[in-house]
């Protein structure tokens, strides 16, 4: 029998951040041994907002080299990038037809960025969850990997699934269901630990990039915020202390209350230095392979053609598959 089917994909907006890595990436390394996988750099979305073209093209790369790096397998997983397969904006406008400003108006995400757009609100920052819909359909998907934030999108896409069923049989798409990860799927901003890590935020010294270097990262993690206190503890009121252990829980398996009590009558400086030890330890291979993959650009681009060639395959059978129950002639 065929494995699970699983969709996942990370923006390549900026270079890919501890909180993308933590919460995704990482996750995707263990399900690929359980899961038939598609993993994505969602280019098409990236553009809701403006991108300069050559650093998009730059940090496509970036991010596919980044999970090779991390332990991806190109041969067990299917990688590429969202806009080498047309299928992907081809379902988008029939789920446009299908889907209802309603459903796009109560999403959360598109209330906050649109917030910082002004007037001039772009239509595919209201649409995109459609096309993250269209995604998820395309590869008949059963699962999909996400943390709080996104489960609505998720839900939206089982929405439509059940409707096109209901308007053209149940064989028409597969209802997904989301994936929810554990600990360390939520990273937080190290300044503004109340707000998950963004690679598009204000302050950039809140934010671990994977490509900074040893010593921004120990920077980065002194500054960072705790409370007035000093007992470490992993509590509600201590949002920064509870983030700087939950990335210590995510890289080394132990739990909160283990990293806890090995801080009794210790500091928050020692709980700041040792988790910028933790993070550079985990990261330092995966800077350095990530190199080595954006310094064979050959061996990148053959990766990334097979895997959109088995996107194709299967898209190209959904989108067929839609098409005619639409009443589209083909």
């Amino acid at each position: 029998m065929q494995k699970p089917i699983i969709l996942s994909g990370i923006q390549p907006t900026a270079k890919l951040t501890l909180g993308n890595y933590l919460g995704a990436v990482k996750n995707w390394v263990k399900l690929q041994n359980e899961y038939l996988c598609y993993y994505m750099a969602v280019d098409q979305h990236a553009i809701t907002v403006k991108q300069d073209p050559v650093q998009l093209r730059q940090n496509t790369l970036f991010a596919v080299a980044t999970y090779l790096a991390s332990g991806v397998d190109p041969k067990t997983s299917h990688i590429f990038v969202q806009s080498h397969v047309p299928q992907h904006t081809q379902l988008a406008w029939i789920l446009n037809c299908f889907g209802y400003m309603g459903e796009l108006n109560r999403m959360t995400q598109f209330k906050d960025k649109s917030q910082s757009s002004g007037k001039n609100i772009r239509v595919g920052l209201f649409t995109y969850p459609l096309l993250m819909a269209a995604d998820i359909l395309l590869y008949d998907t059963d699962l999909v990997p996400v943390g709080d934030d996104q489960k609505q999108h998720v839900e939206l896409t089982r929405d439509i699934a059940q409707r096109l069923c209901g308007l053209f049989g149940d064989d028409t798409v597969k209802e997904p269901k989301p994936y929810i990860t554990g600990p360390g799927a939520r990273v937080m901003d190290l300044l503004s630990p109340d707000r998950k890590m963004s690679k598009s935020a204000e302050n950039e010294k809140g934010t671990i990039f994977l490509a900074d270097t040893s010593k921004q990262v120990e920077k980065k993690f002194k500054q960072a915020v705790t409370d007035s206190g000093t007992e470490v503890s992993y509590s509600e009121d201590k949002l920064g202390v509870r983030n700087l252990i939950d990335i210590q829980s995510a890289i080394t398996g132990r739990s909160p209350d283990e990293i806890v009590s090995s801080y009794e009558g210790k500091m928050y400086g020692h709980l700041k230095v040792e988790t910028a030890a933790i993070v550079n330890e985990e990261l330092a291979p995966i800077r350095a392979e990530t190199e080595r993959y954006l310094n064979d650009p050959g061996e990148l681009e053959n990766i990334l053609k097979q895997g959109a060639e088995k996107a194709r395959e299967h898209a190209s059978k959904t989108i067929e598959r839609i098409y005619r129950k639409v009443g589209f002639h083909i």
